[in-house]
């Protein structure tokens, strides 16, 4: 194929991703609800936080910001199960956000509606001397969907409030969410590794262990798409355990990403499923995964 070739091509390409994207543009403007057509002005302009390139976000200002914590028990519907546990969930994640200078406030088992007042009130607020948000919901989940006490929602109810064209105070600032939920019912078995110089007179009981079939990927939630989700009805959740465990030890050591990777390994290393009355639950894992848009390292450093 010659240069000229190549080139017209690449035209071509070009041209039909953009009518793509005005295609898309298009049927995203079309099925929103809720939002004023301002709200997609390209002329909105928000303050920068930070130097464009800075490799750090700016987490210098007065406040570090609010924390939201969706915190359900016990549901309307009735397939739903109330959640043994969650309270301690809540509790240590109160205390741990509060050691990290969050402002947190909790909200318990709310319908879907008065959830969704309340996140667009917070979003309608002035977070111009804040550094960042964080929301948690603490719920049942299935694959794409949790619920509130009466009935299932998307995600995106939630987080398409802050973005930088609805919530301007937050351009350029961490958003953070934290999903402690099922996602399906699928179970993660694991399976047995052994050290690479094991030899045959190593006792197998003392040089293998159990890691979950999934380890190692970096993907959102406490568990990967269709996977179960799992919660002590004493110590709480596994996820929530292992995620409050770093943030008080080593929540202003390490930037957010790194603190993460290292509740994936609490999550993945530090628990298995204890139910030898039910054999299929029994003895199974967990993997957590994050999936992150941040353009900079997170660093809770202190506070003046």
């Amino acid at each position: 194929m010659s240069r000229m070739d190549v080139v017209g091509l690449r035209n071509d390409i070009n041209k039909e991703l953009d009518e793509q994207l005005a295609r898309d543009v298009n049927d995203a403007l079309g099925s929103r609800k809720g939002f004023s057509d301002k709200t997609y002005d390209h002329h909105i302009r928000a303050r920068m936080p930070v130097d464009r390139y800075a490799s750090d976000y700016n987490m210098t200002h007065k406040r570090r910001g609010l924390a939201l914590i969706f915190n359900h028990e016990n549901f309307d519907v009735p397939q739903l199960k109330p959640r043994a546990g969650t309270n301690v969930d809540c509790e240590n994640l109160t205390i741990a956000l509060e050691g990290l200078d969050f402002e947190v406030h909790v909200y318990k088992d709310l319908k879907l509606r008065d959830l969704q007042k309340e996140i667009e009130r917070v979003s309608l607020m002035d977070h111009s001397d804040c550094d960042c948000i964080l929301v948690t919901i603490l719920s049942h989940g299935e694959l794409g969907y949790l619920y509130a006490k009466d009935c299932q929602y998307k995600l995106d109810v939630i987080w398409s409030f802050f973005t930088a064209n609805h919530c301007p105070s937050l351009a350029g600032k961490p958003k953070l969410f934290f999903i402690q939920a099922c996602q399906g019912d699928q179970l993660d078995g694991g399976v047995m590794l052994s050290p690479k110089d094991r030899t045959e007179t190593d006792s197998s009981s003392a040089m293998t262990f159990k890691i979950p079939t999934h380890a190692d990927f970096l993907i959102a939630y406490s568990t990967i798409p269709g996977f179960y989700s799992w919660r002590n009805t004493q110590k709480g959740s596994w996820f929530m355990q292992s995620l409050c465990q770093e943030l008080n030890q080593h929540g202003r050591k390490y930037d957010l990403l790194t603190l993460l990777t290292f509740v994936a390994q609490r999550v993945a290393y530090d628990f298995e499923s204890n139910t030898p009355d039910v054999p299929m639950m029994h003895q199974q894992k967990q993997i957590p995964c994050v999936t992150t848009m941040l353009t900079r390292l997170l660093r809770f450093g202190e506070k003046k």
